[in-house]
């Protein structure tokens, strides 16, 4: 892959770390627990943190914009999550678990520094190009809450805007493509994105992942082995090449200099946070395979 989707892919690998430090780090789950969240487990943390910019919401609403996570495992967490803490108390304890793990990763002075203040006003940059409204629900949500003033918290949040924003591009395209959600995550494993057992934590069942096969390989988007066929490669390329599409707005308005320099301002912390140990090597998100 070439061009301007290579670019666009290659923005989303860099800040999706950056933002999925509020999902791993140990010092959300603190900042969790002191909500009221249990900590045993990520989820409900993690329904909170990622729902909160769309108010108290209902589970089917979080099912639609989060779109990959089944309806019963979503029940589990959504609306009892907003329970323990409201989406404005989660907002603001997201910011402070942000702050903690971005000063425990990379340090005062260069969260404090000039490197980072000139990331965070190129990532904003991008972030404001953004199309509100367009695609998704995700996205918007979180363009339209305030922007924090410190540069590094800044960062985050334009890293969350063009990461939400590219997902609920990609909602659509695998609706474009006729994928419901577990067959976007089955033919997601079926290309090598990662291993059948890690999108398990979706919490589809084996009769519902069985059931979607079936439908693909009716379809001749899988073979017998659970792999995909030629048929299934092509169509999950055009769904990531849609995607980057959907994504690209933001990196034209940015242009090829201020993109180029944001890639070089962001390949330290990016490997700080890659090479901490925190987040997962395997993911459903296929960075790294996709």
């Amino acid at each position: 892959m070439t061009g301007e989707p290579a670019r666009v892919r290659q923005m989303w690998h860099l800040l999706e770390p950056l933002h999925a430090v509020l999902y791993y780090a140990p010092e959300a789950f603190e900042e969790a627990a002191a909500l009221g969240y249990g900590t045993e487990e990520r989820w409900a943390s993690y329904f909170a943190w990622r729902a909160a910019p769309l108010g108290a919401v209902d589970a089917p609403e979080v099912v639609r914009a989060f779109h990959s996570f089944a309806p019963a495992m979503v029940d589990r967490y959504v609306p009892a999550v907003w329970a323990a803490a409201g989406p404005d108390a989660v907002l603001a304890a997201r910011l402070r678990a942000v702050d903690r793990a971005y000063r425990a990763l990379f340090g005062d002075r260069r969260v404090e520094g000039a490197g980072f203040a000139e990331a965070a006003a190129l990532a904003c940059r991008a972030a404001e190009a953004t199309t509100p409204g367009v695609l998704g629900a995700l996205g918007p949500a979180n363009s339209a809450l305030p922007w924090p003033d410190a540069p590094h918290l800044t960062l985050w949040h334009a890293a969350t805007v063009l990461r939400e924003h590219r997902g609920d591009g990609h909602i659509a395209a695998l609706a474009g493509a006729g994928l419901d959600p577990v067959e976007s995550l089955v033919s997601f494993a079926a290309v090598g994105a990662a291993r059948p057992e890690v999108f398990a934590s979706r919490g589809w069942g084996e009769e519902e992942w069985g059931a979607a096969r079936r439908r693909l390989q009716e379809r001749g988007l899988l073979a017998a082995d659970g792999t995909a066929t030629e048929a299934g490669r092509e169509l999950r390329a055009k769904v990531e090449l849609r995607t980057d599409e959907e994504a690209a707005a933001p990196w034209r308005a940015l242009g090829d200099e201020g993109r180029e320099r944001l890639v070089e301002l962001l390949g330290e912390p990016w490997l700080k946070v890659i090479g901490s140990g925190m987040l997962p090597g395997e993911n459903t998100l296929g960075i790294g395979k996709v």
